[in-house]
């Protein structure tokens, strides 16, 4: 039965593919005269007088068509092929379809799995370098879609406030031509080089109002899951990312972005960040009349190793002890913190990796204090952790780019952080109309019409 299923598909795919043909030849070969005129560069008419037929191939669902078609030319000049312009067909040998299927594909899983994936689907194989530059050209339209869309669709209801956060995450990349083979690494060198990606979300969401208790509760597990209150989602969530946008760049399209939503900045603007001091200085030179949080998780990850310097590992004394300074922390006693942590450096005589330890932590936490005013933001309903732009951290770079034995060139990375991102905020199908239209408009130049008669 399984052969006859596959032989069935087979033999259908044909039928279609001999159908296609004949639609195809059904429509001419898109003859419009013997002379058409069409824009140059400048706008200006250019006669385009000789005529020839030329034939190209095209790899659709069903397989390889031929398109038979008129070109007009001019000494000089590339030859211009109306036909192609009404059959909307792509610059490349593959079907719009065809590369459409394969960039689903892709930003799912890898290369390999995504050609042979849709070489089951569809019978068509495509090599992994052609596949690898369809991806790139596939991402060449992605800021103008997000630059074009409307305010009604992205837009914060009323009384949702704006929340943006950035964050960065490396993609191991590929070594450089040239580069020396290292036959022994030293102590702490790494296989592969990262290049950091910058990551941003920008959301809607109503004011969530808690108290450090249920903060503590929902971090500790000290409440049952079923007594959770269930919290509102993001609404209208983007999420994307670039290896070659400079940081100051990136945050201007952070800045963008919340600019199309809220143009009036009428409501309440959030962004969160971690603590690096470069990344915060850029953001607030950047933006206006914007509420920077430190993200919590952040301050937790140095408690916890404060914890595990103070108490063993694991331990329960350990756990109370970073429950107790967070929920402080949290009560707006963020000073009191510091000088309690330091307090115990000089009392119990601690030295070494120890008092480092904690010193860098409490130089963290005061650096960061005009940024941890957690008790305001709790009762304004504010976002106090950066659980968007983490999970856009995960599922749009770990998940896909760090899979074990990938390595990434930056032309190739760059294109499908875009197209996993538009994946990621539910515009992959719109940007690819987008895309087709915009890729239709720079392929051909629509004829001006036939030269007025001679008198």
């Amino acid at each position: 039965m399984s052969e006859l299923e596959r032989e069935s598909e087979r033999q259908g795919r044909e039928i279609l593919r001999l159908a296609l043909q004949a639609h195809i030849d059904a429509r001419g070969d898109g003859d419009l005269g013997e002379v058409i005129v069409v824009a140059d560069e400048q706008g200006r008419p250019v006669r385009l007088t000789h005529k020839r037929l030329h034939t190209r191939p095209l790899v659709t669902l069903f397989g390889e068509v031929r398109v038979t078609r008129m070109g007009y030319g001019a000494r000089g000049r590339e030859a211009i092929h109306p036909l192609d312009a009404q059959l909307r067909l792509p610059g490349r040998l593959w079907s719009y379809e065809c590369q459409r299927r394969l960039i689903r594909a892709v930003v799912c899983g890898p290369f390999d799995e995504a050609i042979a994936l849709v070489a089951e689907m569809t019978g068509t194989t495509i090599p992994k370098r052609s596949a690898e530059q369809l991806v790139q050209d596939a991402a060449v339209d992605f800021d103008t879609f997000y630059c074009g869309r409307a305010r009604d669709a992205i837009g914060p209801a009323d009384g949702e406030i704006l929340v943006g956060a950035i964050d960065c995450k490396g993609i191991p990349m590929v070594k450089p031509d040239g580069a020396q083979r290292v036959v022994r690494r030293t102590k702490g060198e790494k296989a592969n080089k990262k290049k950091m990606a910058t990551v941003a979300a920008v959301h809607s969401q109503p004011p969530i109002i808690r108290t450090p208790k249920e903060v503590i509760d929902s971090l500790f597990g000290t409440d049952p899951a079923a007594e959770r209150p269930k919290r509102p989602k993001p609404t209208r969530k983007r999420v994307w990312a670039s290896l070659t946008a400079g940081k100051d760049g990136f945050i201007n399209d952070v800045k963008a972005e919340m600019g199309r939503r809220d143009p009036e900045h009428e409501r309440t603007w959030v962004i969160v960040t971690d603590g690096e001091r470069a990344l915060q200085r850029r953001v607030i030179a950047s933006f206006e009349n914007v509420t920077l949080v430190l993200d919590l998780l952040h301050v937790l990850d140095k408690l916890w190793k404060v914890g595990h310097v103070l108490h063993r590992e694991g331990s329960p004394e350990a756990e109370t002890f970073v429950r107790q300074r967070t929920e402080r922390i949290l009560c707006g006693m963020v000073g009191q913190v510091v000088k309690g942590l330091r307090q115990t450096v000089t009392k119990r005589r601690l030295t070494g990796a120890k008092a480092k330890t904690i010193h860098g932590a409490c130089d963290y936490l005061y650096a960061n204090r005009e940024r941890m005013r957690y008790d305001e933001y709790l009762r304004n309903g504010w976002p106090i952790a950066s659980g968007t732009v983490e999970g856009a951290c995960k599922n749009l770079i770990r998940d896909r780019f760090e899979r074990s034995g990938m390595r990434w060139t930056q032309q190739t990375a760059e294109a499908l952080l875009k197209l996993r991102a538009a994946h990621l905020s539910s515009d992959l199908q719109d940007y690819w109309e987008h895309h087709v239209q915009a890729d239709q408009q720079r392929l051909y130049r629509q004829p001006l019409g036939a030269p007025p008669p001679s008198s």
